[in-house]
């Protein structure tokens, strides 16, 4: 069974996608950027701030799907700056303390002109 995941505790999709799809024991979020929620714009300044808003997107998601970041499998992660690696991570080893496999580029330009992006899958089975 596929089924669209959707809630006001993270941005709502700025093109044609979902904001997560879940499919059978997965879940497939879509990148998060550092969009507050609630204003629909990007108020957190700096890579730190940028990243931890990241983080409370994804937490809504999850929760929306019924799961949390301990069952998170895989991330991607992407920056617009390689420069940012270890504040970024110190954000990020807060939240995925279970670990789960990763990949982490930099890329030319991320939508809006934020800092950084993530997607996660989750297995959300028994």
């Amino acid at each position: 069974m596929i089924r669209k995941i959707s809630t006001q505790k993270a941005p709502a999709a700025i093109g044609p996608y979902s904001q997560a799809i879940a499919a059978g024991d997965f879940l497939f979020a879509s990148g998060q950027i550092p969009i507050d929620p609630a204003t629909g714009s990007i108020t957190a300044q700096g890579i730190a701030e940028q990243a931890e808003q990241v983080m409370k997107n994804i937490g809504g998601l999850l929760e929306a799907a019924g799961t949390d970041f301990s069952h998170v499998v895989k991330t991607t992660c992407f920056l617009a700056d390689m420069g940012d690696f270890g504040a970024f991570n110190a954000v990020y080893e807060k939240y995925f303390t279970e670990k789960p496999a990763r990949s982490c580029v930099a890329v030319k330009q991320l939508p809006k002109d934020v800092l950084c992006e993530v997607e996660v899958t989750a297995y959300t089975g028994a």
